[in-house]
Formats: structure tokens, C-alpha cells, sequence
């Protein structure tokens, strides 16, 4: 089993069409995130049937994968890891996750991110006092390590865990990358599905000065009464911020 093998699969399933797509979607272009990404045009599906078949590649041959500039390589080696992770002992998830912590650099998407940051970090956290991993890597220079850092609480979350990603959530109010301000909204929705209150008490603490996409996000599944109550709760909040602002200006010249 090796990552050439991998590789030559996940080539002969591409689609230059879907290929063309994908550098589109995921921000290829120069100054966006995903810059200098290369796609073969493999669907998620077909990743997906590609690394069931590999369910015992060594970490070795897994690192060749994650290297590639090919993303569908990244990605099925990030699915076989996910998989790998959640039969193994101990001691080999210990080992699962340190690989996968060092290795971030490459991954290096959204959709990378998602499908497995939960499923490894998360599950490794799940039912472990000690999170600071969470919030060193939510300290990090790496975006994609921040990203990381939230959606791996969505483990937490299914547990009925709210603490972390309410904390990380909070730390990210003041963020400028849109990618952050989606992921916190994410998962502040989830928290809202399995209880509302928690949710409305972090809104009514925060909407004033959240971030337009993190809010609407957060409030995607609530009546349209209770929505545009809270995307005018922010507005009313830039408001106040910019007279804020103003006052000060007018003070400094004074």
C-alpha cells in the first residue's frame, strides 16, 4: 500500500471541469487563502471510496500523501487518518494526534480542517480536563490552526459541551479572516440546536460587536422575527461604536 498508488487512483477518478471548480471554490487565486492549490477534480465521495480501501497505510506513506500538492491527496490521506484514529488504541492515537498537530501546515483548507480537526483533537480532548491544546493552537500565527481550534469542539458540542467553544468563540469576535467568523458561527449554531438559551445568552452579551457573517451564522435557524431582531442588535452596536469613535477623534484634536 503505498501513497503513489493512492495518488494514481484519485488521478484517474479527476475531471479537469470539476477541477476548474474547485480552484474557483476553495479561493486559488492570488492573496486568497487557498493559493497555489492544485485540484484534480476528484469528488468528496470518490476521495472518500478511494481511502476505505487503504484503512492500515502506514504514517510514513499518509505523510507522502498530506505533502502533495494535489488537495484530494491531502484530503484522502485526512480521511484514512480519521478512520485510522477511531479504531486505534491509546497509544496509537496519542501518536495519530501528534502526527496530525505536526503537520498542519498542510492542512490547509476549510474542507481539510473540517473533516478532520473533530474527529481527531476533538475526540482526543473529549473527555480530558486539560484543554490547552485548544488554545494554543487557537494562539497560533496559522489560520488553519485557529480553525482547528473551534471546529474541533464539535465534538465537545454533541456531548453537550459548551464551555470551550463559547470561550473560543469569544476570543474570535475581533478576527479579520471571514474563514474564522464562519467556523465560530458554525459552531455557535450547533450549540443553539441543543439549547437555545445558551445561545441567546451569548448573543445578547455579544451581537452588538460580532462579526456580520460570525452573527447570521450563529442565528441561521432561528424564525425570521427573532433573526432580524438580532441583526438589528448589531447594527444598533456599530452605531454606538462609531459615535464612540467619532467622540474620540473630536477629543484628540481638542
Amino acid at each position: 500500500m503505498s501513497a503513489l498508488e493512492i495518488k494514481n487512483k484519485l488521478i484517474a477518478l479527476g475531471s479537469p471541469e470539476r477541477a476548474n471548480h474547485s480552484a474557483y471554490f476553495f479561493k486559488t487565486a492570488e492573496g486568497e487563502y487557498g493559493y497555489g492549490d492544485k485540484f484534480i477534480g476528484c469528488t468528496v465521495p470518490e476521495t472518500r471510496s478511494v481511502a476505505n480501501k487503504y484503512p492500515d497505510l502506514l504514517l510514513s506513506e499518509n505523510k507522502k500523501l498530506l505533502e502533495d500538492e494535489l488537495h484530494e491527496c491531502r484530503l484522502c490521506a485526512l480521511v484514512i487518518l480519521t478512520h485510522q484514529f477511531k479504531k486505534a488504541n491509546e497509544i496509537v492515537k496519542y501518536e495519530i494526534l501528534n502526527y496530525y498537530l505536526a503537520n498542519t501546515i498542510h492542512i490547509n483548507n476549510w474542507d481539510l480542517v473540517d473533516v478532520s480537526s473533530y474527529k481527531i483533537v476533538g475526540e482526543w480532548l473529549k473527555n480530558r480536563e486539560d484543554r490547552s491544546l485548544l488554545y494554543q493552537l487557537a494562539e497560533s500565527e496559522l489560520l488553519w490552526d485557529q480553525r482547528i481550534a473551534v471546529i474541533s469542539t464539535l465534538t465537545f458540542i454533541r456531548n453537550n459541551d459548551f464551555n470551550d467553544t463559547l470561550e473560543l468563540s469569544e476570543m474570535f469576535l475581533t478576527h479579520q479572516h471571514d474563514l474564522m467568523h464562519k467556523a465560530c458561527g458554525w459552531m455557535l449554531r450547533e450549540v443553539g440546536k441543543r439549547d437555545e438559551a445558551v445561545l441567546l445568552h451569548f448573543l445578547n452579551k455579544h451581537a452588538a460587536i460580532m462579526p456580520r457573517t460570525m452573527l447570521r451564522y450563529s442565528i441561521e435557524k432561528f424564525p425570521d422575527e427573532l433573526r432580524k431582531y438580532y441583526l438589528s442588535y448589531r447594527q444598533i452596536g456599530k452605531q454606538v461604536e462609531g459615535t464612540r469613535i467619532q467622540n474620540e477623534q473630536v477629543f484628540r484634536t481638542k
